[in-house]
């Protein structure tokens, strides 16, 4: 929260106690009061800037009238040193605080003060969080939900770090285990269709049967010819795999460049296997009595993990017996290990190797019972489940003209990354993935996205901006530049319209911290589309070119705080800030 919001409800607060005690000591109120109280505030500005139900919270307490409690304790509320200039008792006994000039001049100095690091602060005090996010199996196109995903991801992280995190972006690469011996199998049909004919070779039901595949074993055949044709399987197939998953890799990080997504780590499942870290969980579980054999292969006892954990949140058995739990396979009859056993190993690297305190994993909406299986597994290997944040994200609708779209126009086939990539700009698939919270299903307006009115959220930022820029490139013209301006000049803007949107600036750092608390960036989203709405309202309202200069100056200086504000917000959302549109 920044230093002036923070001090005003730190202010308000021991204006309350002081004065309650004040009272008490006179005999105005029968003992000092030590209930908890609320402050809010109210949604109309007539009845104060903050209000505090303190009296009401107290008269049970006091054995007292709420309204007498509010009188007794107005009457002894010293405003010297904060930002209020008034306070009224309202209402049954609502005391109603109300706050000075000064206090608005004071939010945009501190604006201006801070620059680019205007809503920036301390509150995560640099604890270490890793946001893993997308990781697509890496045999096969990027689709909608890891679109979603990587927006989501990306800006969860960048407003963690404005909160005072020290984030790391991560991805984790499935370049191991049933799926790669999957892509395996369906390289090598298809590289084996090619010589030999797509009715000589089936390729079972349960493989990959995307284009992709084609393309990559073709790329495949077109440097090897059919050296591999008549060679060893397990040669054949480990060859296509070397061939054609790094091609994969690589296009998945292009891509995601593109959508403007750097990470700091690619994270490989491969290595957990070969350094012997998946080996060492194994044991580790067994160690702790976590394990049992049954039909050859290696069980995790969730279900007596799970009666445990749910037990000690006072869950009662019928309750637990509803779930159906079931245990889990660890390693397969066939000596593989299940990808869950991985998901174990590879938690228990992040928070006990490389030792983030929290891990947070945007996962799909249908990964909602493993959630519990996760953190219940860490939580048995002593690492702290509550250490693993999930969160989960709902699927995306594409629509045009109100019809849902499945399929691109351009490939006849299922829409994918690229393509939305081709076919939007990135600043309107960045900006509307993150307009809803991530629980929430979402129609993704494929007409509005493209559209350059406002209607469209992003563009209609963008937009605010711009016309600030043009505001001043227009008076520049015209020998007036903007400059530094007195308290007592700020202290003019006393418009509803320049109040209300001084006050919407002052709440961005708070609404920062509030977006990293809940892991939800579309509060910073619908904040910056509040902050355009709210800067269009003044400038309808307020003439920033007008008669009487200092006005003019702090209006200008205004209109400055807001554009820098804007800037500051969508660059932390990795979404361009045009000067003129």
């Amino acid at each position: 929260m920044s230093y002036i919001v923070n001090k005003v409800q730190d202010d308000l607060k021991k204006i309350i106690a002081d004065a309650s005690a004040k009272a008490a000591e006179k005999g105005a109120l029968a003992a000092v009061p030590s209930g908890a109280f609320n402050v809010e505030i109210p949604a109309d500005r007539a009845n104060g800037d903050f209000s505090t139900n303190a009296a009401m919270a107290w008269a049970r307490e006091l054995r007292n009238a709420p309204r007498k409690i509010a009188d007794a304790i107005i009457a002894e509320a010293d405003l010297n040193g904060t930002y209020f200039e008034r306070v009224e008792v309202a209402g049954p006994g609502f005391i109603n605080f109300y706050l000075s000039d000064r206090y608005y001049a004071d939010i945009l100095k501190d604006i201006r003060a801070k620059g680019k690091d205007y809503g920036r602060s301390d509150y995560g005090k640099g604890k270490r969080i890793n946001v893993e996010f997308v990781s697509a199996n890496p045999t096969g196109p990027m689709h909608m939900g890891n679109a979603r995903g990587g927006a989501l991801g990306d800006c969860l992280a960048a407003v963690l770090d404005c909160a005072g995190y020290e984030v790391s972006r991560e991805f984790y690469i499935n370049d191991a285990g049933n799926q790669i011996d999957k892509f395996a199998l369906s390289l090598d049909v298809r590289y084996q269709q090619i010589y030999k004919g797509e009715d000589a070779v089936e390729l079972p039901e349960d493989s990959y049967h995307g284009e992709d595949i084609k393309v990559r074993a073709q790329e495949f055949a077109d440097v090897y010819g059919d050296k591999y044709i008549n060679a060893d399987e397990a040669e054949r197939r480990k060859a296509l795999v070397d061939f054609a998953l790094p091609k994969n890799i690589q296009a998945m990080k292009d891509n995601l460049t593109k959508y403007r997504i750097e990470y700091d780590t690619w994270f490989h499942e491969s290595v957990l296997h070969n350094d012997g870290e998946l080996a060492d969980t194994i044991e580790l579980m067994k160690e702790k009595g976590l394990t049992y054999e049954k039909d050859g292969a290696l069980w995790y006892k969730n279900i007596e993990v799970q009666t445990e954990r749910l037990k000690k949140q006072g869950l009662s058995q019928e309750n637990i017996d509803k779930l159906e739990l079931k245990d889990d396979v660890l390693i397969r009859a066939n000596g593989n290990p299940t990808y869950f056993a991985a998901d174990i190993a590879y938690h228990r690297n992040k928070l006990s190797v490389r030792n983030f305190d929290t891990a947070i994993d945007v996962w799909g909406a249908d990964h909602h019972g493993h959630v519990a299986r996760m953190q219940g597994a860490l939580d048995a290997i002593g690492v702290g489940g509550d250490r693993l944040n999930v969160i989960l994200m709902q699927l995306v609708r594409l629509t045009r003209d109100g019809e849902v779209v499945r399929m691109s126009k351009r490939t006849g086939k299922a829409i994918t990354l690229v393509d939305l990539l081709e076919d939007i700009p990135i600043d309107a698939v960045r900006f509307l993935f993150n307009m809803r919270e991530p629980g929430s299903q979402m129609e993704f307006d494929l007409d509005l996205a493209v559209e350059q009115s406002s209607q469209n959220p992003v563009y209609y930022c963008q937009y605010a901006h711009a016309r600030i820029c043009s505001i001043i490139k227009k008076l520049k013209a015209e020998g007036i530049d903007p400059r530094d301006c007195t308290e007592e000049e700020l202290e003019a803007l006393k418009a509803p319209e320049e109040r209300e949107l001084i006050r919407h600036l002052a709440g961005l750092t708070n609404e920062i911290v509030n977006s990293a608390k809940l892991y939800d960036p579309a509060k910073i989203t619908r904040y910056v589309v509040d902050l355009a709405t709210l800067f269009h309202k003044f400038y309808n309202a307020c003439r920033v070119q007008c008669d009487d200069e200092a006005l003019m100056q702090a209006r200008l200086y205004l209109c400055v705080c807001v554009k820098d504000t804007i800037k500051n917000i969508l660059e932390m959302l990795r979404i361009t800030v045009p000067e003129s549109m």
